[in-house]
């Protein structure tokens, strides 16, 4: 067996062990729990919102918002809309720090630039919520759920954008059904989750050999993607060396180094 296939084989055993320790607040995991499956991000968007009638018609993971040329790329964890036309971008952020009000903010933006072409109003921009689950209390009140509302300063009034942000605590632990779904997204064993949706994927994908499957080529992709970013960003120093130490322009380093053209522009926006 060559070292290659050794690593692969250890790569996938290793795979094994962290799909066992895998919870839906694990952002790899809740990705998959999600694909494909609406009836599952419309009964946890139901518990969040508390809109019990809430009825999604699209819902996608891994979406990639890339409208603007040349700014920060973001891609949605998952994406729903309901059949009023409104959206909502469910996040599950781990780290406090993932959270920021400034990332509320930039998540916001976006969805409203994806949803407003040339000629259209803005009181065409549909009805938002930005949903952040995070597995720690960041804000230390031990709420459930921790609503954002903008008012105007000085009138008491509300500002009514229809841009909504949830931030939603996992680490809440009451007797409810919000409650009972923190703690299932907290949860690595299926058989002790309490929403039956939920663990009915987790198993599938946790016990049967297909869902194993699926798991195991989303973390192969995973590394992939990782040793990917890792080249090109090995690649975008060289470009930045090549221009300080010879004077070259972008353009002239990137046909040094043999960029294809068609790369050319998504390093010359990261520069």
């Amino acid at each position: 067996m060559t070292t290659q296939e050794l690593q692969k084989q250890k790569d996938h055993e290793d795979d094994l062990i962290r799909l066992r320790g895998f919870r839906p607040v694990d952002d790899t995991f809740m990705r998959i729990l999600f694909r494909d499956n609406l009836p599952l991000a419309e009964y946890v968007l139901r518990i969040i919102t508390g809109k019990d009638d809430l009825h999604l018609t699209k819902e996608e993971t891994q979406k990639d918002l890339v409208r603007l040329v040349g700014a920060r790329g973001l891609c949605l964890d998952v994406h729903g809309i309901d059949d009023n036309n409104q959206q909502y971008d469910l996040e599950v952020q781990r780290a406090d720090n993932g959270a920021r009000p400034e990332r509320a903010r930039y998540h916001a933006s976006a969805l409203d630039v994806e949803n407003l072409s040339a000629g259209q109003e803005f009181e065409e921009l549909p009805t938002t919520y930005i949903i952040f689950i995070t597995e720690n209390d960041i804000w230390g009140a031990g709420q459930a759920v921790y609503p954002v509302s903008k008012t105007i300063a000085g009138l008491n009034a509300a500002f009514e954008d229809r841009q909504h942000v949830l931030y939603v605590n996992a680490s809440y632990k009451g007797d409810d059904p919000i409650g009972y779904l923190m703690h299932d997204f907290l949860c690595s064993d299926p058989d002790e989750m309490l929403t039956p949706i939920l663990a009915e994927k987790a198993r599938f994908l946790k016990t049967d050999p297909k869902g194993v499957d699926i798991m195991c080529k989303a973390m192969d992709e995973l590394r992939e993607q990782s040793i990917k970013r890792g080249e090109e960003a090995a690649l975008l120093m060289s470009i930045k060396n090549i221009m300080e130490g010879l004077k070259y322009t972008a353009q002239q380093a990137m046909d040094l180094l043999k960029i294809p053209a068609s790369e050319q522009p998504k390093y010359l926006a990261k520069l």
